[in-house]
């Protein structure tokens, strides 16, 4: 954990931070009940978050529709003591120290809402399974 903060902290990474990233943090924050510190940003964000994806998280009850892709930082990196990459590939940094996973996932970028759900739901199942690491016998 970060210095500056009891709570571990997490960042998803994915190319446009509209998709992948965006469920993963709104599933990290509702799972956690706020006690892991989330981030999320993209190596090339877009303008909005993918309307499928919102629609997804909105079947689960949860809001998305609001945040808005923000691009990736060495700061952001640097302030997580976990980092997530979802196919950003070799334009994530690096920093020694960190602990690095990469989830394979399809990208939902042109699929409608039918196709992103099994994305949004093996999402879930990952983010559970991080839950149990980070806090265990939460």
């Amino acid at each position: 954990m970060t210095a500056d903060t009891a709570r571990p902290s997490v960042l998803f990474v994915c190319v446009h931070n509209a998709g992948r990233s965006q469920m993963a943090a709104a599933w990290l924050e509702h799972l956690s009940r706020g006690r892991i510190e989330v981030r999320s940003a993209g190596s090339a964000p877009r303008d909005s978050v993918n309307p499928a994806a919102v629609e997804a998280m909105a079947e689960e009850g949860i809001d998305i529709s609001a945040n808005t892709p923000k691009v990736l930082t060495p700061e952001a990196v640097q302030a997580s003591d976990v980092v997530v990459t979802m196919g950003c590939g070799d334009t994530c940094p690096f920093f020694p120290g960190k602990r690095y996973e990469d989830w394979v996932l399809e990208d939902p970028a042109g699929l409608g809402v039918e196709a992103v759900r099994p994305i949004r739901d093996e999402i879930r199942r990952r983010v559970e399974a991080l839950v149990q690491e980070l806090l265990p016998g939460a």
